[in-house]
């Protein structure tokens, strides 16, 4: 008797969703705004988001003027943030809040804009246009609504967005200095777009190793410099390795900058002979 229950199962399941699908659509067709309204609800409610959404968009022009038509607005955006559909719902929670600018739900209709935004966000290694999107309209919101409720989150998600830009600024000041590996004159490159990182981010746990990797840079790029002007950028060298052992006197790369000074000093002398061999030859003559 239970398996040939079972064996039915399919075909109850198919009559069953058939029959849903029908009860669906015969709503959809519908000219009963508050029978429609109410599907909507109650489907929003199940967290059927597609079904949901589709009968707000139909109730939505039919709702103006209504008190109804500011809610329906409001869920539409959630429908399709839910179904992680993730610019469509930051445009409409936008629209949501210029054409209800006083509503009740103005302030977390700006918050899911952000959320909507930040979710759209990709990875750091890509393109961070994204990325800057949201957290602009994170500073609006925080500007707006000083007081939120929402403050906490958005304050936390600003930092990981923002933390995630610094990477991808690292890794491309650092792209430079890999560059260097296959072609030297990408060490001026270096020097400066690390030099950049460090100034754009003052306070960045990759100001240390920027700081290094700047030294390094430096003093490559004055021995692939001409001899004329070579005594400047070795000086530079110089200039980087003491301020970087100012600022990080226990650096785990200490070690390997004192080595890079040793080998400047070294150069720099080599330097000071050779113009003064230059000299003597020039005064003899």
């Amino acid at each position: 008797m239970t398996k040939r229950i079972l064996s039915y199962l399919p075909i109850l399941l198919t009559v069953l969703l058939l029959g849903s699908c029908g009860k669906y659509n015969k709503i959809l067709k519908s000219d009963d705004v508050d029978k429609k309204y109410a599907a909507a609800l109650s489907y929003y409610e199940k967290e059927e988001y597609d079904k949901a959404g589709a009968l707000l968009e139909d109730l939505m022009p039919l709702l103006k003027g209504r008190s109804e038509y500011e809610r329906a607005n409001f869920l539409y955006a959630y429908t399709k943030f839910y179904q992680h559909l993730y610019l469509e719902s930051s445009f409409h929670f936008t629209s949501f809040g210029q054409t209800f600018p006083r509503s009740q739900y103005a302030e977390e209709a700006a918050f899911m804009n952000a959320r909507s935004l930040t979710n759209e966000s990709p990875s750091y290694n890509l393109d961070q246009q994204s990325t800057a999107q949201a957290m602009s309209a994170l500073q609006e919101f925080m500007r707006r609504y000083p007081q939120s409720k929402y403050m906490a989150e958005a304050n936390k998600v600003y930092d990981e967005l923002s933390g995630k830009v610094e990477v991808k600024a690292f890794n491309s000041a650092k792209q430079y200095y890999k560059l260097t590996n296959y072609d030297p004159q990408y060490y001026k490159a270096a020097v400066v777009a690390l030099e950049n990182f460090r100034k754009s981010y003052p306070s960045s746990v990759y100001n240390e190793e920027a700081a290094y990797l700047r030294i390094d840079a430096q003093y490559n790029y004055a021995k692939e410099s001409i001899e004329s002007k070579q005594q400047e950028r070795f000086a530079e060298v110089v200039t980087f390795y003491q301020a970087f052992i100012d600022a990080y006197p226990k650096s785990k790369f200490s070690r390997s900058a004192e080595q890079i000074y040793e080998a400047t000093q070294q150069e720099l002398e080599k330097l000071k002979k050779s113009q003064t061999v230059t000299a003597t030859t020039t005064t003899n003559q």
